[in-house]
């Protein structure tokens, strides 16, 4: 669940500031799920629901968008993710915290009994909001395409040591942004961080710049692209929707990296938006 307060005035630390609330359903795989429901894809999504009100909210929520919830579980007595954001005037973050505890339900065990149906997709999307021993599990398992969005710089640390840890040590997609590659590889350049990452048995890596636009690269081609020039409104939300823009363009067959113009119009909508999601975000992408 996402609790965003949106300033209307400078904030002052320490001081009741006017502003907007509001509360919806979100987090980094259920955003990402949301906006390729948005795109039109079938989805399953996998996950651990809280038994409070909460979770009984993002289940009916979760169902109302059409995503098939038999892979996901309700645990009864646990509190259901939160996710607290305050956002400036220009729409910048300027704190978060994320209690997260719920998805320890989500083991190696877990995932073990949905492997044949998670197997059964034409791609995987997973976040490191899932421990590391879950994501190296995925990693080994996983028999089709595996997508990781790397969430934060305290959590991102995780899909590297479960990729170092794994047997295959392959990735098909790596995304982060700027902070999170460079706590994860210490390298001065999302340049030198994307030959890092691929020089471990990552495929395709996409490090978003924020306004400075995208750096991706497959170990063979790099591309720096330019942001999309927004108007911006709420900046929550848009590397999700970039995350699902990539997989939206390579279940279409775009290949590496027009799929990141795709991301890149996907974050664009969702800067434009109030919302975590943009109801709209179809359109941005169909009139690429």
């Amino acid at each position: 669940m996402d609790i965003s307060a949106a300033l209307t005035a400078p904030f002052v630390p320490a001081d009741s500031v006017p502003g907007r609330v509001t509360l919806g359903c979100g987090g980094v795989a259920r955003n990402i799920a949301h906006n390729l429901r948005l795109m039109g894809h079938e989805v399953k999504f996998v996950s651990a629901f809280g038994g409070e009100s909460f979770g009984e909210m993002c289940w009916r929520e979760c169902q109302a968008i059409g995503l098939d919830l038999t892979l996901s579980e309700r645990c009864q007595g646990q509190r259901n993710g939160l996710y607290l954001c305050v956002n400036d005037q220009t729409g910048d973050m300027i704190a978060a915290v994320a209690d997260t505890d719920i998805v320890s339900c989500i083991t190696p065990d877990f995932l073990e009994q949905r492997i044949t149906a998670i197997n059964a997709s034409s791609l995987v999307i997973a976040d490191t909001n899932i421990a590391t021993e879950s994501l190296q599990y995925l990693i080994d398992h996983c028999t089709v395409p595996l997508m990781v969005d790397t969430v934060s710089t305290a959590k991102a640390p995780r899909v590297i040591k479960a990729l170092k840890q794994s047997t295959k040590q392959q990735l098909y997609v790596l995304k982060l942004n700027q902070q999170e590659a460079q706590a994860v590889t210490h390298c001065a350049t999302a340049k030198e961080a994307a030959e890092q990452l691929t020089a471990m048995g990552v495929g395709q890596v996409y490090i978003t710049l924020g306004s400075d636009g995208l750096y991706c690269s497959d170990g063979t081609r790099h591309e720096h692209m330019k942001a999309i020039p927004s108007r911006v409104i709420n900046t929550t939300g848009a590397g999700d929707a970039f995350m699902a823009g990539v997989a939206h363009a390579l279940m279409e067959q775009t290949p590496f990296p027009d799929c990141a113009r795709t991301g890149l119009m996907a974050a664009h909508a969702t800067l434009l938006s109030l919302q975590t999601v943009n109801p709209d975000i179809n359109n941005y992408i169909q009139g690429m």
